[in-house]
């Protein structure tokens, strides 16, 4: 039971982190308007993580633009994103010299959404937040709000990632769309009995993407919710050492959404002891 409040409290976490800025998303209008020549935009090209070779330093210093277009040609023949990236303007956090920067995190983080859903980043904008840790998650972090469109609202497929902010060690990720038609979102009672479809794809997934460092021993019902009109299942991938990774999927089609990686867990779960630790000090010490 302890196990399954963590969990269900990381991944509160990370969709409100991963979803700030959907239930922010007027006020961000507003703030963007104010600032449409402050925000920090870096129209830039970075190789994702199974490239080797060296982003062309060509790109920054040409101008016109037949000559950009050829050079991001050129780059998506290689392997390489072409996409823009910039500062969330709701972000309030200042990286230190000791984490990644902006552009090094949005780098890493177009590795892993490459490697677990296969996305193509060119084109898209990769909106940035630096966070120095939480209360309940006292890690630093990067966190970030992936569209194909420029104007970040509510029913913009997106995608997000959440990544330690010193070494790049992912944290979690997410997607978020609009179905075009509409389904139930109500709790599903059979599939707290009976999930086997969506245990085996799971199982598959952590193989596939190397989510944990052992086998998979089993994976259980966590829970059910939804996403913009998306209803979800989340069950979690248990391994044989005791890793466990919270894979989320739509109950509409069968389509991951997002997982919380075991060292997110364990980040939530060593702050949350510490936390109710210090709470009973106090009731002890007034009673």
């Amino acid at each position: 039971m302890k196990q399954k409040n963590i969990l269900k409290l990381t991944a509160a976490t990370l969709a409100i982190i991963g979803a700030g800025t959907i239930l922010f998303h007027s006020a961000a209008e507003v703030v963007l308007a104010m600032n449409e020549g402050k925000v920090e935009t870096v129209p830039t090209s970075y190789q994702v993580w199974d490239s080797p070779e060296k982003v062309s330093p060509l790109y920054a210093e040409k101008e016109e633009e037949q000559e950009k277009k050829e050079v991001q040609e050129e780059q998506s023949e290689q392997g390489k994103a072409n996409y823009t990236v910039s500062m969330d303007s709701l972000n309030t956090g200042t990286p230190t010299d000791t984490d990644l920067t902006m552009e090094e995190a949005a780098e890493v983080g177009a590795g892993y959404l490459k490697k677990i859903y296969g996305l193509d980043l060119d084109g898209a904008y990769v909106y940035m937040s630096y966070d120095p840790g939480t209360e309940t998650f006292p890690r630093p972090f990067w966190s970030a709000d992936v569209l194909f469109e420029k104007e970040q609202t509510p029913e913009s497929t997106r995608w997000g990632y959440m990544i330690d902010a010193v070494t790049g060690e992912l944290f979690g990720v997410s997607s978020n769309r609009k179905l075009d038609v509409s389904v139930s979102l109500g709790y599903d009672a059979a599939l707290e009995k009976d999930c086997g479809v969506y245990a085996e794809l799971a199982r598959k997934k952590a193989e596939e993407w190397k989510l944990m460092d052992s086998p998979v021993d089993r994976v259980e019902y966590s829970g059910q919710g939804y996403s913009v009109n998306d209803p979800s299942i989340e069950v979690n991938v248990i391994g044989g050492n005791g890793e466990i990774v919270n894979m989320s999927f739509s109950r509409y089609d069968q389509t991951f959404l997002g997982c919380i990686t075991d060292t997110s867990r364990k980040v939530s779960e060593s702050a949350l002891s510490h936390l109710g630790g210090e709470s009973q000090a106090l009731d002890g010490g007034n009673g």
